[in-house]
């Protein structure tokens, strides 16, 4: 029994293939998942950051819902769902703390956007 040889043609082809396959589930897996965070962090050295119970009872008097509240080298990290809701979780926690906090948007760390971002970054190293 001989077995098909496998032309030039078809190895191209299931290569393309497999690379066009592999690159489609990178962009789905980086655009799926589309979390927003912010961070808070005290402007001066004395400040003590605000509890994480302070900041859920401000956003769920506002009716903004929040996945996470963790604490990390001396920055309040407050995780949401979507951009939408981060921009107005940023609008009332301004309005709440003093002007002695810093809040903003914090980068996302998915590895899929850090290698969307490095190939767009560098995208004139190829060729």
């Amino acid at each position: 029994m001989q077995l098909p040889r496998v032309t030039l043609r078809q190895m191209t082809w299931t290569t393309s293939a497999i690379v066009l396959l592999g690159i489609t589930l990178l962009l789905w897996s980086a655009f799926r998942h589309q979390e927003s965070t912010l961070a808070i962090r005290a402007i001066n050295q004395g400040t003590t950051m605000p509890d994480g119970f302070s900041v859920w009872h401000h956003l769920d008097a506002n009716g903004i819902r929040f996945k996470s509240i963790t604490p990390k080298n001396d920055t309040l990290l407050i995780t949401f769902d979507s951009s939408a809701q981060s921009a107005a979780a940023k609008v009332v926690l301004d309005r709440t703390f003093p002007h002695g906090y810093i809040i903003a948007q914090q980068d996302e760390d998915n590895q899929a956007s850090q290698w969307l971002s490095l190939l767009r970054d560098t995208s004139h190293r190829f060729g």
